[in-house]
């Protein structure tokens, strides 16, 4: 198997424990972690240098999920990567459990930073990057923002601050599938034209498929040449990916699948015809 099949069947694996845990749990969030599945498989295996022994290594590359929501797309790749055992997936958001609605990083190995307030996570990412610096380490800071998270003010903040300290260590992404809680991001507060306007705050900026596992690996490989400026890959995605019934569907933003729709959703992603 090569390595894009290879990642494609990683991404195919997140989706399917999203559906899982989140059947398992009765809440939580599918749209969003299925959209961002592919883009999640591919930084951690395949991008990131990490060592699930020491989650705490201090030269280990840095990944911040500011659209914290979408914690079960995190929670499956640390336990693919053998950060806690796969089945510790299925205690997420119960009392007692290491894997809360949001992530914790006092909490879940292999989490870098606590998230859940929209807007925070790239200016956690701009410290790390800038630690970096600092320390002259050579680690790399990665971070994944929702489109809707982009009305958050404290987001255009700590935009203009990555491109003034010239943090060329960080590279960020948007996951782009057009929908946020309240609707279609157009609709809410529209952030278009989101991708001239990261250019327009200093960033490199890529458009790419955020489902093209080789068009994801590229973006990253270009985003470690850039030089003098951090690098935003604007990933168009669609909400509840590999799913049929929750694919482009608002309502599945934050409604958990019943065990029959968490039947319907595996046979769909075994099948591999919405992938």
């Amino acid at each position: 198997m090569g390595e894009i099949e290879l990642l494609k069947s990683k991404a195919k694996e997140i989706r399917k424990n999203i559906i899982n845990m989140l059947g398992e749990a009765g809440s939580g969030h599918p749209g969003g972690s299925l959209s961002s599945a592919d883009i999640v498989a591919v930084l951690y295996f395949h991008e990131l240098r990490l060592d699930p022994n020491r989650p705490d290594w201090p030269d280990r590359d840095r990944f911040v999920l500011s659209k914290g929501h979408a914690a079960p797309v995190l929670y499956a790749a640390l336990a693919g990567r053998g950060f806690f055992p796969e089945e510790e997936l299925m205690t997420l958001r119960k009392l007692g459990s290491r894997l809360q609605g949001h992530p914790d990083m006092r909490k879940a190995p292999g989490v870098d930073m606590s998230t859940g307030s929209l807007g925070q996570g790239l200016s956690a990412a701009n410290g790390m990057a800038l630690a970096a610096r600092l320390d002259k380490k050579n680690y790399r800071v990665y971070a994944l923002l929702g489109d809707g998270e982009l009305d958050e003010g404290m987001v255009w903040e700590a935009a203009m601050a990555s491109a003034h300290y010239k943090l060329d260590n960080l590279t960020a992404f948007v996951d782009h599938n057009g929908l946020q809680i309240d609707g279609p991001i157009t609709e809410v507060m529209s952030p278009e034209p989101v991708a001239d306007k990261w250019r327009a705050f200093g960033w490199h900026v890529l458009d790419i498929d955020g489902h093209d596992i080789k068009q994801i690996i590229d973006a990253l490989d270009e985003a470690k040449t850039i030089k003098g400026k951090p690098t935003m890959i604007v990933a168009k995605t669609v909400k509840g990916k590999g799913v049929s019934f929750m694919e482009n569907q608002v309502g599945w933003h934050g409604t958990a699948p019943k065990p029959g729709e968490v039947e319907k959703a595996l046979a769909e992603l075994d099948s591999d015809l919405r992938l």
